[in-house]
């Protein structure tokens, strides 16, 4: 996602994130600070990081989520601002889905792509060892409007909690 003055190159809308959300991309910011906010509507956690101030440069920074029940919601939306010089400064909002509260003990997530006879359950069943779907629907809820329908060739990011 990209405003004048910044571009976020990752996450991607819709990226599936851990407790340590690291953000990368291209921006200029008054004074070379970025502020980063994480939320889904009630609660907040924020954090800053730098960049350069005169052009437009590569940044790299993080924050980290140090509860996993810190929200009520898996589709959190990440707010990267310049608004050190100026309140309502450039600012760039992208939604992001937090891991470890779509899977308890979340470790990432591997791609599963969609073969003829395939169902949720059934998937579910093979990657949990019971029917519940609902994580792979929370973390693909960008692309699943029904449960009930999945399309072959579709290809599935399938929560893990390989602990």
């Amino acid at each position: 996602m990209t405003s004048s003055n910044i571009d976020i190159q990752q996450p991607q809308p819709f990226d599936l994130v851990n407790n340590d959300i690291l953000i990368a991309g291209n921006a200029v910011a008054f004074e070379g600070t970025l502020t980063i906010n994480v939320t889904e509507g009630h609660d907040e956690f924020t954090s800053f990081t730098n960049v350069g101030s005169l052009a437009l440069k590569q940044f790299q920074g993080s924050i980290n989520i140090p509860d996993t029940n810190a929200f009520q919601l898996t589709r959190l939306f990440l707010r990267l601002a310049d608004d050190t010089g100026n309140e309502n400064g450039p600012a760039v909002t992208i939604p992001i889905l937090f891991g470890p509260k779509i899977l308890p003990g979340y470790t990432g997530y591997r791609n599963y792509t969609v073969k003829s006879g395939d169902t949720l359950t059934g998937i579910a069943q093979s990657e949990y060892g019971n029917s519940n779907f609902q994580p792979i629907v929370e973390a693909n809820q960008h692309i699943i409007s029904d449960p009930n329908l999945i399309l072959v060739g579709q290809v599935l990011r399938i929560p893990r909690n390989d602990t």
